[in-house]
């Protein structure tokens, strides 16, 4: 079965931090971009960063950028989305998709959170709050 699950989400306190992990099974995740999105109650699903197939090109939405940081670990099939200095407003549900591409210019020369994704996973809840 091929699919992407995330794992790692939960309730911190503002300011606190979590790492989440993107793991694919039944494919390898070497040829694909993976991004994050999230979802938050009653908006809109944004995309948040990216990560070419190398890992040598990246891309965040403006409001993460500085706080989060997104890597890849190809040998161990799993992409991770480091998120520091959560704020109330970083709550949402967060999913990770997988694009095939080789391309490294993916993330910064396509827009690469409104085109259709291979893969989806079930998304992981972050709950930011005191």
């Amino acid at each position: 079965q091929l699919q992407l699950v995330e794992s790692g989400g939960g309730l911190v306190q503002p300011g606190g931090s979590l790492r989440l992990s993107c793991a694919a099974s039944g494919f390898t995740l070497d040829y694909y971009a993976i991004s994050w999105f999230r979802q938050a109650p009653g908006k809109e699903r944004e995309g948040i960063s990216c990560i070419s197939c190398t890992g040598d090109s990246t891309n965040y939405e403006d409001s993460v950028k500085g706080r989060f940081t997104i890597s890849r670990d190809n040998a161990k099939n799993t992409v991770y989305l480091e998120m520091n200095s959560l704020k109330p407003e970083d709550a949402a549900i967060y999913y990770c998709a997988a694009y095939k591409t080789v391309a490294d210019y993916f993330c910064s020369a396509y827009e690469w959170s409104g085109i259709e994704y291979d893969y989806w996973g079930q998304g992981t809840q972050v709950t930011v709050s005191s």
